[in-house]
């Protein structure tokens, strides 16, 4: 009987001491350096939304941030890292850090950053995704997937040729993990904001939807980049599209043959047949040509009244245009600009 009591002792004592080994490793583990990173610079994690606690692992092993998972997943459940607790984000790492520091870090959620998003005078819907995932987790692919599709478009008011209409240009401040369905949610309540029931109220007036008056102010923006001359040319328009004249803008013909290097539209230019030549086609074209400034908008919906149909570029390349009301008058002017061209070289 002894005997076996002695044995169980000894075996009790063989257990505590293997699980002060256990123990003692762990506790070690707390204060030893694990986080692998360039003593030079810190190191960034980007954990995405939806993200476990077992993806963390796995992002840190992976991306070899750390020496070592050991009593990793077992310091999560103690300090309770795990569900609403894994903050998507991008956190900054330092070198050095124990897994102490480390979980202490992702714990308290510091990841979750603001970015900035910006963008202007975007041409397709490819370079708007591009833009627009620059800075948060949305890439550029889901992005381009929404613009391309009519179901979630369509819900927003939009089609796959106005879509980009619905983007008003400035600089927005972000979540940095903001999904594409999110961002989208956003751009729709900032042009909801921009059109206010006075740009509302002058768009109607015109005959023109919201969409309309951006794909002109594309237009308008293509051809100057003069205050003073915005709602001129927007008035031309104007004057075109009442008197059911075709528009004939040279950036529409651009825009159609995909070639953003073109200087002088020539006739071979003029012979393409798409819905964004305005020479085969009458009215505007079927969207926006670029996503314009905002002032570019607000100089169609306060053009300037006038009998002037046509308009050309001066020749002397200062920016500046002619403006005339007849045909005879307009070729005088168009002559000269020809001319110049010429003279510098220009011929496509």
């Amino acid at each position: 009987m002894k005997r076996k009591l002695k044995i169980a002792v000894i075996a009790l004592f063989l257990i505590l001491i293997a699980v002060g080994f256990v123990f003692y490793g762990k506790i070690q583990s707390l204060s030893q350096a694990n986080v692998l990173v360039d003593a030079k610079s810190s190191k960034a994690l980007y954990i995405p939304t939806g993200s476990n606690t077992n993806d963390v692992i796995t992002l840190l092993k992976n991306g070899e941030y750390i020496s070592s998972d050991e009593n990793l997943e077992w310091l999560f459940s103690q300090k309770n890292y795990k569900g609403g607790n894994v903050v998507p984000g991008k956190y900054t790492l330092q070198p050095g850090w124990s897994n102490n520091d480390l979980v202490n870090h992702l714990r308290a959620g510091r990841g979750k950053q603001e970015v900035k998003v910006q963008f202007n005078q975007i041409r397709t819907k490819e370079d708007l995704s591009g833009r627009l995932a620059r800075n948060i987790v949305a890439d550029s692919a889901s992005v381009a997937a929404w613009l391309n599709n009519s179901d979630s478009i369509s819900k927003f008011g939009f089609n796959k040729n106005t879509i980009i209409s619905m983007f008003i240009p400035n600089t927005y401040n972000m979540d940095w993990n903001t999904s594409t369905p999110e961002l989208m949610k956003r751009m729709g309540k900032e042009f909801k904001k921009f059109w206010n029931p006075e740009r509302v109220s002058k768009s109607k007036a015109m005959g023109m939807s919201q969409s309309d008056v951006v794909t002109l102010a594309s237009i308008v923006y293509w051809e100057t980049k003069l205050q003073k001359d915005m709602p001129i040319v927007a008035g031309v328009y104007i004057n075109r599209l009442k008197r059911g004249i075709p528009l004939q803008a040279d950036p529409t013909v651009i825009f159609a043959t995909g070639d953003f290097t073109i200087q002088r539209v020539l006739n071979k230019h003029l012979a393409i047949d798409s819905p964004y030549n305005t020479y085969k086609y009458r009215g505007l074209p079927p969207g926006p040509i670029l996503i314009p400034p905002s002032k570019y908008v607000d100089a169609v919906l306060n053009y300037t009244k006038h009998d002037y149909i046509y308009f050309v570029a001066k020749e002397d390349f200062s920016g500046e245009s002619y403006f005339a009301k007849t045909l005879s008058q307009h070729n005088i002017y168009a002559n000269r600009f020809r001319k110049a061209l010429n003279e510098r070289g220009i011929y496509k």
